[in-house]
């Protein structure tokens, strides 16, 4: 689901700002976009509550990454639609990150994919050089130390 859809309370909207923050650390060229999904009732229907998905847009094709876009699909352990507030319960509504799905496209399709289970090495058609690959595990380190702080759930 559109991470601009799911920022629905504090503290998991300054999660995604700051994983787009993270991400273009490791990649300063890339353009965030918080809304990859078109709404339409067709996307809809597929709509995952539990994933958080942003992608980032480089100004052309990158021979270092094999790809022009970069979508971030973040799975959480609960929809943030479904937390409550927060401060009903004391605590900072923030989703604990189970895993990271990273998908590298062009304009035709998927080049490769990388995911945090495993070994947490790309696999593909196209596989992006070992520089790029050791950005985007930093990355993925990252996400996990932001979401580990205060990550909890509604029952």
């Amino acid at each position: 689901m559109n991470a601009a859809d799911q920022a629905r309370n504090l503290e998991l909207a300054q999660a995604i700002a700051s994983a787009a923050a993270l991400f273009r650390a490791q990649f300063p060229d890339a353009r965030a976009n918080l809304k990859p999904w078109r709404d339409d009732p067709c996307t809809r229907e597929f709509a995952d509550q539990e994933s958080v998905d942003l992608s980032f847009h480089l100004p052309g094709w990158s021979p270092r990454s094999q790809c022009r876009s970069f979508l971030v699909q973040l799975r959480l352990d609960c929809a943030p639609a479904r937390q409550g507030s927060g401060a009903n319960r004391g605590d900072a509504g923030r989703p604990r990150l189970l895993g990271v799905l990273i998908r590298g496209l062009t304009y035709e399709s998927e080049r490769w994919r990388l995911a945090t289970v495993g070994d947490w090495r790309p696999t593909g058609s196209h596989l992006p050089d070992a520089a790029s690959v050791a950005k985007l595990q930093q990355f993925c380190r990252n996400l996990f130390d932001l979401f580990e702080v205060n990550g909890a759930c509604a029952a």
